[in-house]
């Protein structure tokens, strides 16, 4: 099975090939932030656990020009940003569903022994262990947050 970073290769050669001017822009970019992670001092070449991480970073900041480009008024960017978000998340793992999640959280409340919402950096860490690539840092958040709040 193909690394991340060849796979990259392999649709980036397919989208330049089929004129998806959309998907290549986004490969190319994804690209780029990987090398240029992969150049930092002290840095070395990326696994795909690495490159994962390049992606969130990506649908993060894409996630946040969203949001601006929404309060702006300007709605043509922020359907673009949508569009580069759906491209990068064709190559994260499964996410889990909000069912999921909760069970997660629900499950590391438990193992922890948390009390309520001053317990919430205990709880975050178990579950982003437990979850890693499969759930955003603000969904798993909001989750936590309820569910100590419900017990505090």
């Amino acid at each position: 099975m193909p690394s991340l970073k060849e796979r990259l290769d392999l649709d980036l050669k397919e989208a330049m090939r089929s004129k998806e001017e959309l998907t290549t822009s986004v490969l190319r970019m994804l690209k780029s932030a990987v090398k240029y992670k992969e150049v930092e001092p002290g840095a070395k070449a990326l696994e795909d656990a690495g490159v994962l991480s390049v992606i969130a970073t990506l649908i993060k900041q894409r996630r946040d020009s969203v949001e601006q480009f929404r309060s702006g008024h300007r709605d043509d960017l922020a359907d673009k940003e949508e569009k580069e978000i759906l491209v990068l998340q064709r190559y994260l793992p499964k996410q889990l569903s909000a069912e999921e999640l909760l069970a997660e959280v629900k499950a590391a409340i438990a193992a922890t022994g948390a009390q309520g919402p001053k317990d919430m950096g205990a709880v975050m860490k178990a579950v982003r262990a437990k979850v890693q690539d499969r759930a955003e840092g603000k969904a798993i958040s909001e989750a936590v947050k309820a569910q100590l709040a419900s017990l505090g």
